[in-house]
């Protein structure tokens, strides 16, 4: 099973079919950024051409089950995901409408304060909101996973305590390998872990130590690290590629409609764009590349097997049902 738990590419067929030559089954993507409910259901129906005209190549997934099912007939199982809350704007009615369409992760905040909870940038975390407790139960109910990567420590902590099912923080590093905002610290990924929670890996340049120079032996030490500190069986990846976007697209990643400034985030002002990709993953075929580097860290053959796609595919099982189902 071979899973990435986080992507926001430029789709095109070209990379639906680079899926396929890396034996990609499972994909979460990216359907919202700042997105109003409105413009969410936009992108679904512009996901529902792709899957119509590319239908050899995708499926879109809204069980575990539905894995399989690509797996069997050599597609790529696509899950939709929003990086932050605010396809459901001030209406927690919207959470199930959206788990209906086939949404399975929701961001409780992208960077800044949102209203449930803090995001990373911000400089006090006053934690989970009263709108963000209520809406953290219904995502519990319908079957929609917590993802806290882009939130703040005491946010994250929080809602791994509040959530009575397991939440996750789909593409983010170790903050001690690399002191990044959006990187967490041992204590936010041992209180997701402990709980059951997921912990994806990021290769996205910002989050690495050395950047785009940083190397796949450095990269997958990182990961063996982690997995001694926190168990190997709560840990996966969540890439956060970004293949073939313009520069154009970080801005409104960042931007949004927030404010008329450039936030240039992790980069710098002299390059506010998309850093290039390390040179051992530049698209979905090169996922082998992690695998062979995590085997010459010394890991045993079932750990690797679990950070690379069957740890996400359980949390999946676990995760994507309603909750009294």
């Amino acid at each position: 099973m071979r899973i990435d738990n986080l992507q926001y590419a430029n789709w095109s067929e070209k990379v639906f079919r680079q899926m396929r030559e890396g034996r990609m089954d499972a994909v979460h993507v990216t359907i919202a950024y700042h997105e109003n409910f409105r413009e969410t259901v936009l992108n679904i129906e512009a996901w529902n051409r792709y899957f119509e005209q590319h239908g050899d190549l995708i499926m879109q997934a809204h069980t575990a089950d539905d894995i399989d099912r690509a797996k069997a007939t050599n597609r790529t199982a696509i899950i939709f995901g929003a990086q932050n809350p605010s396809p459901i704007e001030d209406d927690i009615g919207l959470v199930e409408i959206l788990h209906r369409l086939g949404l399975r992760f929701m961001q409780l905040s992208y960077n800044n304060q949102s209203l449930l909870a803090t995001g990373c940038y911000e400089e006090d975390d006053p934690g989970i909101t009263r709108m963000g407790r209520q809406v953290i139960a219904e995502m519990n109910r319908v079957g929609m996973v917590i993802d806290m990567s882009h939130s703040a420590d005491r946010s994250t902590i929080a809602a791994a305590d509040i959530s009575d099912r397991p939440i996750a923080i789909t593409h983010a590093n170790p903050h001690h390998w690399h002191p990044a905002l959006r990187n967490k610290r041992d204590d936010v990924i041992r209180a997701v872990t402990q709980n059951g929670g997921m912990f994806g890996f990021s290769i996205y340049p910002h989050h690495l130590r050395g950047g785009p120079a940083c190397t796949l032996q450095d990269f997958c030490e990182m990961i063996a690290r982690a997995a001694d500190r926190f168990g190997t069986q709560n840990l996966g990846l969540g890439t956060d590629l970004c293949q073939d976007q313009p520069d154009s697209v970080v801005e409104w990643m960042r931007v949004g409609r927030w404010t008329k400034e450039i936030d240039y985030g992790e980069g710098s002002a002299a390059a506010p764009g998309f850093p290039p990709m390390p040179t051992w993953f530049k698209d979905n075929r090169d996922f082998d590349n992690i695998a062979t580097g995590l085997a010459a860290t010394g890991m045993a053959e079932d750990e690797i097997a679990g950070i690379m796609g069957e740890n996400w595919y359980r949390f999946y099982h676990a995760s994507f049902e309603p909750a009294s189902a």
